[in-house]
């Protein structure tokens, strides 16, 4: 790979052989799947058709998203609706809390939107969800994986508080991607983040990119420098997919070649660990990154 290479200018036509995900089979996937279907249970890997969902399920691990299913913000690589949130359901915790206890989750993996119109962003109905998961599931490990709430320690606490194995926040692309790919989000306040939490005494934090959007190799290589820099000590690398026509389009289908080269540089830079691959998604073997 070209030490100066960059993305192609046009979208690429027709998906690579390495792009092809199998049908999720096996025991333990099919008693979830009935298990989702006949409760309807709400998860990630199901509304967001995850290409590893058969691989996670069978491994007893599922990820839930809290605080709506509407976003403030307008992220352009995002399938997530934008626009004004509804009211916050006070007993979601509770509700989470007993979908992982039917589906026998060992490992969850919770994410929200952005609720950047709550003067608290949204952080203490995430604490009181973690709470809730521990209290009805004792021997469930957890990552959080959570918006930035606006750089704001005072919320940042409250997830530092309940204390989850792992504390994930994506940085999602390149800083000089950041403006496009993430409009609300900076990409010094990211890291800014990721680092408060570390030396704020998270067991463990978490990152992740996706490669296709138009970035350079130095320039990836530069953000997984940063996020070392920033205390973090799993790293995810995967590539983008555009959800629909109006958002942002693949610029290049970055090669298996490619992610293993960058799963080895970052093994090299001291992250604990680093899931690197065309589908690799952000709670890609989540369970193990406990370790």
């Amino acid at each position: 790979m070209s030490a100066t290479a960059t993305e192609t200018a046009s979208p690429p036509k027709g998906k690579p052989k390495w792009l092809r995900v199998k049908l999720p089979t096996g025991k333990k996937y099919t008693q979830l799947r009935n298990l989702v279907d006949t409760y309807n249970l709400h998860t990630i890997c199901t509304s967001g058709s995850c290409p590893n969902m058969g691989e996670c399920w069978g491994e007893g691990t599922a990820t839930f998203m809290i605080l709506g299913n509407i976003c403030t913000r307008s992220c352009g690589f995002c399938g997530v609706k934008t626009g004004r949130p509804e009211e916050l359901d006070w007993a979601e915790p509770e509700k989470v809390a007993r979908s992982i206890k039917i589906m026998g989750i060992r490992h969850a993996v919770v994410t929200s939107v952005d609720r950047d119109d709550l003067k608290d962003m949204g952080s203490i109905l995430w604490a009181e969800t973690v709470r809730a998961i521990r209290r009805m599931n004792p021997e469930t490990t957890l990552e959080t994986l959570i918006p930035d709430f606006q750089g704001v320690e005072r919320h940042l606490d409250r997830i530092l508080e309940v204390s989850p194995e792992v504390i994930s926040h994506n940085m999602e692309t390149v800083r000089r991607l950041t403006r496009e790919v993430r409009i609300q989000a900076k990409y010094d306040r990211s890291l800014g983040v990721l680092k408060y939490l570390k030396e704020s005494g998270a067991r463990r934090t978490k990152s992740g990119i996706m490669l296709g959007l138009g970035e350079t190799r130095e320039e990836v290589l530069q953000t997984l420098d940063d996020l070392r820099g920033a205390g973090v000590d799993i790293v995810t690398i995967g590539q983008y997919l555009q959800p629909s026509k109006k958002h942002l389009p693949v610029k290049r289908f970055v090669t298996p070649e490619e992610f293993e080269e960058y799963r080895e540089v970052g093994l090299e830079m001291g992250f604990r660990h680093v899931e690197s691959g065309a589908l690799v998604r952000s709670s890609y073997k989540a369970h193990k990154h406990i370790d």
